[in-house]
């Protein structure tokens, strides 16, 4: 197979990355390993570590995202609003199908997925499209499952915050110690390699209830993703690499998170974790798809 081949190219973006899932599912079913202490450590330090290196890089700047963050906040939308009547139709709970069909996988997919394709100098425009998805994920999506929740802390979220701080950074033009800049960035390091191990690991628990509904949004979401992106494309005349990242972006799998806000408001937490589990193995049908259209 040449190396320049558009079948190699595919290859070299996503089998780092389903490699890695798939050696976290056979070590998780081998060992049953606890990674709650491991995610945790994620979400409260690797992954804001990831968010404030590429955001306070000195190559970034917030005003030039506007549109890609614009496109991306209209592509959830879309398909949640899509989503609404799909499920009045299939006789599911708006707040069971919803979730997983507007809220994509743009942390564990999403930002290796961005790296292996187009490198280091994409992960500010990666980090926003994965930021637009998780306000939206801990403002509305927590709001429509707990209507008690209080979005006035939404700041206290360690990814939130440090991406607060890293655009602050940016903005103001501060220098940061090149040590401690380093420093950062190798905590962030750890980030991408840990979801996708974990991700993996916590497949090794999912179950294949409702199997008819998990395989029908697998289909349906990424399609109308892609399609959906396309449209958004042309409104707001996105070109060159905002452009292919969007409709890439459109064609993500359902968030590991909508299994854990099912979990935790008990919101059909086996149905949405099978929704969950179909969505990211049709990942391998329909990612390559996606970048077989923009690389």
């Amino acid at each position: 197979m040449p190396d320049d081949s558009l079948s190699f190219r595919l290859l070299a973006v996503l089998f780092p990355i389903f490699g890695i899932v798939a050696a976290g599912y056979f070590y998780g079913r081998k060992h049953r390993p606890e990674m709650a202490v491991a995610n945790r450590l994620n979400m409260d330090v690797f992954v804001p570590a990831l968010v404030f290196a590429a955001m306070a890089g000195k190559s970034f700047d917030l005003t030039a995202y506007g549109p890609l963050a614009l496109g991306a906040f209209l592509l959830l939308t879309t398909c949640g609003l899509l989503a609404w009547p799909v499920a009045r139709l299939c006789g599911v709970q708006p707040k069971t199908l919803v979730p997983p069909m507007l809220f994509n996988n743009s942390g564990n997919i999403g930002l290796p997925l961005v790296l292996l394709a187009w490198g280091e100098a994409a992960m500010p425009a990666a980090v926003i499209l994965f930021m637009v998805e998780n306000t939206l994920h801990f403002t509305f999506g927590a709001r429509w499952l707990d209507p008690q929740a209080r979005l006035l802390s939404l700041w206290r979220i360690p990814v939130v915050f440090a991406a607060i701080v890293g655009i602050l950074v940016a903005s103001l033009k501060i220098s940061l110690w090149a040590p401690l800049v380093t420093g950062i960035k190798m905590l962030g390091d750890i980030s991408v390699p840990l979801m996708l191990f974990s991700l993996g690991v916590r497949m090794t628990g999912f179950t294949l209830n409702d199997w008819q509904l998990a395989v029908g949004s697998a289909v349906l979401r990424p399609l109308a993703g892609m399609l959906i992106a396309w449209g958004i494309i042309h409104l707001l005349g996105l070109e060159g690499r905002d452009a292919a990242m969007l409709l890439v972006f459109g064609a993500l799998p359902p968030a590991v998170l909508n299994f854990l806000f099912a979990e935790r408001y008990q919101q059909e937490p086996q149905r949405v974790a099978s929704i969950v589990l179909i969505g990211n193995l049709a990942a391998l049908i329909f990612l390559p798809l996606a970048l077989a259209l923009v690389l």
